[in-house]
C-alpha cells in the first residue's frame, strides 16, 4: 500500500483568496514530501472541545490524502473519494477513523479531502460565492480527474461517498452543474434534510457577524482572523433557541450551517434536482442507520430521560403537515414518548431525507440501491443501537481506532469484523461496477439491504414512517419572519 498525505488541490483560501471560490494550486519544483496530513480547516469545538482546531498550525487547509494498492498509471483501479461529515462545521480527513488502508486493500484507490467549514465554508456572505465548502469539494474532484491515473486510479470510475454532512455534500454534488461529469457513482450515507434558503442563511450569517462585531460582508469578516470564526459559530449554536420564531426547525436540533439553495452553485435541493433528472447518469447507493438520533440524545443528555413535553415539542416542530403530531401518535400507538421522540427526530433529520433521495433518483430515471444499517452496536452497553455514525468504522474497517470505534466494543467481535468486511465489499464492488450485491430499489418491491448479523435483503423496514412522510418535499428551509 502506498499512501500520500497532505497534497494541496487548491491555494490556501486566505488573504486575497479568503471567502472566494477555490483557486488552482501553484506547482512546485522538485519532490514535495507527502507523508503528513495537511492542517485541518478552522472548525467547531462543540462536540469535541479538546480537539477543536483554529488553523494555528497552518492555512494550507485544502488538501487530499490518497491510499493506493497499485501506484501504476496502467492499473486502472476504481476510485473512491471520501467527504467527511461533521454538521458542515467540523470535519478533518486526518482523523484515525478515516484511515483508508483497509478500504483500499479491497482493490480501490481511496482519496480523502478537507474543505472549508462553518462561516468560512457555508455562511451566506455579501460579496462571496455561496457554498464555498461545496466548491472546495468540486475543486478536489477536478484534481482527482486530472491526476488520479498517476496513482493507479481510473478517472472514469470515480465514486464519491460521505456520511452525515458528507452525505449531504454528496447529495448536493449530485445536484450541482459544476460537479457534473466529475464522478460516475455516489454513496450517500445518512443524508441530512437540512438545506437553507438564501434568506435563512443570510440571517444566520448576520447573527454570526454580530457576535464578532462586524458586518456579514467579505470586508467585514476578512478583518477577523480565521481562528476566531468557529467560536462565533459555536456561540450561535448554543443560543439558537432564541431565534426559534425566525429560524424554525433548525433551532430544535441546532444546525447553524448547511448548503444554501442559492440558484447558482446549488440551483435546487437535491430532491428536486434528482427528480428533474440532474443525476440520471450517476448510479446511487443511499441509506441510513435505524436509530439515527440516539447518539444526539446521548450528547444532549436526554437519552432515557425524554419528557412528554420534549416529545410534544419535537412532534409539533418536526412532524410533516399541520396534523403531523396526531398522525405520528396514531401511526405508532404502542410507542412510548421516548420512542416517538427518537422516531420523529431521526425521520426528519436523516431517515426520510435518505429515502426520499432514493425515490427522487428513481423519479428522474436513474438507478439506485437502498440500505439500512440495523445491527445494534454492542459498545457503550448497547445503549445506542444502530446509531448515527456507526457506519463509519464499519465502512473503513477501523474497528478499534478513532472515536466512532467506541460503538463497536472492545475487542471487536467476530460478528462486527464480518459485518465490516461485508459492507466494505459492497462499497468497493459498487465503486468497481455499480452492483453492491443486492437488487436495485424500486417503488414496487422497495427492497433494501439490511446490514445486520447476518445481512438480509427485505422490503424497506420503515414503511410506517415512509407513509407519514410520503407527501413531504424537503424544500429549502425558509426564514420565517
Amino acid at each position: 500500500m502506498a499512501v500520500f498525505r497532505g497534497i494541496p488541490f487548491a491555494e490556501p483560501p486566505v488573504g486575497a483568496h479568503r471567502f472566494a471560490a477555490p483557486q488552482p494550486v501553484r506547482g512546485w519544483d522538485g519532490v514535495r514530501p507527502a507523508v503528513a496530513y495537511g492542517p485541518p480547516p478552522p472548525q467547531s469545538g462543540v462536540f469535541r472541545t479538546a480537539q477543536a482546531t483554529t488553523g494555528d498550525d497552518g492555512d494550507d487547509w485544502l488538501t487530499v490524502n490518497l491510499w493506493t494498492p497499485e501506484p501504476d498509471p496502467a492499473a486502472g483501479l476504481p476510485v473512491m473519494v471520501w467527504i467527511p461529515g461533521g454538521g458542515y462545521a467540523m470535519g478533518d480527513s486526518s482523523l484515525p477513523e478515516y484511515d483508508a488502508g483497509h478500504l483500499a486493500g479491497s482493490g480501490a484507490v481511496v482519496v480523502t479531502l478537507n474543505y472549508r467549514l462553518g462561516i468560512e465554508g457555508f455562511a451566506q456572505i455579501d460579496g462571496a460565492p455561496a457554498n464555498r465548502g461545496l466548491l472546495d469539494q468540486v475543486a478536489a474532484l477536478q484534481w482527482v480527474r486530472e491526476n488520479i491515473r498517476m496513482f493507479g486510479g481510473d478517472p472514469d470510475r470515480v465514486t464519491i461517498f460521505g456520511q452525515s454532512a458528507g452525505g449531504g455534500s454528496v447529495a448536493a454534488l449530485l445536484a450541482m452543474p459544476r460537479a457534473a461529469g466529475l464522478f460516475r457513482r455516489a454513496v450517500a450515507q445518512s443524508v441530512p434534510g437540512t438545506f437553507f434558503s438564501p434568506e435563512l442563511a443570510a440571517d444566520i450569517a448576520a447573527a454570526c457577524a454580530a457576535e464578532l462585531g462586524v458586518r456579514p460582508t467579505v470586508s467585514g469578516l476578512s478583518a477577523v482572523a480565521p481562528a476566531r470564526l468557529p467560536g462565533a459559530g459555536d456561540a450561535i449554536f448554543a443560543e439558537m433557541v432564541q431565534w426559534r420564531e425566525r429560524w424554525g426547525q433548525i433551532t430544535h436540533r441546532p444546525i447553524p450551517f448547511a448548503p444554501v439553495v442559492d440558484g447558482d452553485v446549488l440551483p435546487a435541493t437535491p430532491w428536486q434536482a434528482l427528480a428533474d433528472s440532474a443525476a440520471q447518469d450517476v448510479e446511487l447507493l443511499v441509506g441510513h442507520t435505524r436509530d439515527e438520533h440516539r447518539l444526539f440524545s446521548l450528547i444532549d443528555g436526554v437519552l432515557g430521560q425524554v419528557t412528554p413535553e420534549q416529545t410534544e415539542t419535537a412532534l409539533r416542530m418536526l412532524a410533516p403537515g399541520p396534523d403531523g403530531a396526531r398522525r405520528y401518535r396514531e401511526a405508532f400507538p404502542a410507542a412510548t414518548d421516548e420512542e416517538l421522540y427518537e422516531l420523529v427526530n431521526a425521520d426528519w433529520l436523516f431517515r426520510m431525507p435518505s429515502l426520499h433521495l432514493a425515490d427522487a433518483q428513481l423519479a428522474g430515471g436513474g438507478q439506485v440501491h437502498l440500505y439500512e444499517l440495523t445491527w445494534p452496536a454492542p459498545g457503550m452497553d448497547g445503549a445506542l443501537g444502530a446509531c448515527h455514525g456507526l457506519d463509519v468504522p464499519l465502512v473503513f474497517g477501523n474497528l478499534s481506532s478513532g472515536r466512532p470505534a467506541m460503538l463497536i466494543g472492545d475487542p471487536p467481535s467476530p460478528a462486527a469484523k464480518d459485518l465490516s468486511a461485508q459492507i466494505r465489499s459492497a462499497w468497493t464492488a459498487f465503486a468497481a461496477h455499480g452492483d453492491p450485491g443486492w437488487p436495485p430499489y424500486d417503488t414496487t418491491h422497495r427492497l433494501a439491504q439490511l446490514f445486520d448479523t447476518p445481512p438480509t435483503v427485505a422490503r424497506y423496514l420503515e414503511e410506517t414512517s415512509r407513509l407519514l412522510w410520503q407527501n413531504h418535499t424537503f424544500p429549502a428551509l425558509p426564514l420565517l419572519t
